[in-house]
């Protein structure tokens, strides 16, 4: 159990060194080592005809909204995705229109499913930090209990093992971030990989 403390102690001090100085200093709760770029550059994925005209549009067709619902889906393979464009383009009147109005629809949704992952991990950062807190202080309270003249063997037993839950969630959470730290780079490779096929139609 002893060896057990020094290791909550050192994950404390270490996740408390690291939320401390932070990667930029305009992002303090970004946990990645990827610098945060808060929204997709339109200019960065797309080289086709401008999108000033449809912006928002998409949403007032069912067929758009529904396609780009299934597109923007991570769960939906790349391949799977690329021939539904493919389809749905051959198929147009007017390809140019409705390529722009299928990228516009998916830049939107896309910017905002990486909104919501990045702000989760800052969330989440924010919970690690008082994570952090919390178990350098009860460790504290344990060496102090140990050093009491008579120690109360039930609390530092108590404490102990409060502290081996605390360090585990603690490590848990830091995998899953290093994992949800990869998402927003997803997102952009997805975004940028649909928008070369939408253009690629349309030219």
């Amino acid at each position: 159990m002893k060896y057990r403390t020094t290791i909550a102690i050192s994950l404390a001090v270490t996740a408390t060194i690291r939320f401390a100085h932070a990667a930029d200093p305009r992002y303090p709760d970004w946990p990645c080592t990827q610098a945060k770029v808060p929204e997709i550059s339109l200019a960065a994925v797309w080289a086709g005809p401008p999108l000033d005209d449809v912006a928002g549009k998409w949403k007032d067709d069912p067929n758009v909204s529904a396609l780009v619902a299934k597109l923007a889906a991570r769960r939906t393979p790349i391949e799977e995705a690329q021939k539904a464009i493919t389809d749905y383009l051959n198929g147009a009147a007017d390809k140019t229109a409705s390529g722009k109005l299928l990228f516009a629809g998916l830049f939107e949704s896309l910017n905002a499913q990486r909104s919501q992952v990045m702000n989760g991990l800052e969330r989440v950062t924010r919970k690690q930090r008082e994570a952090a807190d919390k178990i350098r202080s009860d460790t504290l309270a344990l060496q102090a209990l140990r050093s009491e003249s008579q120690p109360d063997q039930a609390k530092i037993d108590e404490l102990s093992n409060q502290l081996v839950w605390q360090t585990r969630i603690f490590e848990d959470r830091r995998n899953v971030i290093k994992f949800v730290c990869e998402v927003p780079t997803a997102i952009d490779q997805r975004l940028f990989a649909l928008g070369r096929s939408i253009q690629q139609e349309i030219e």
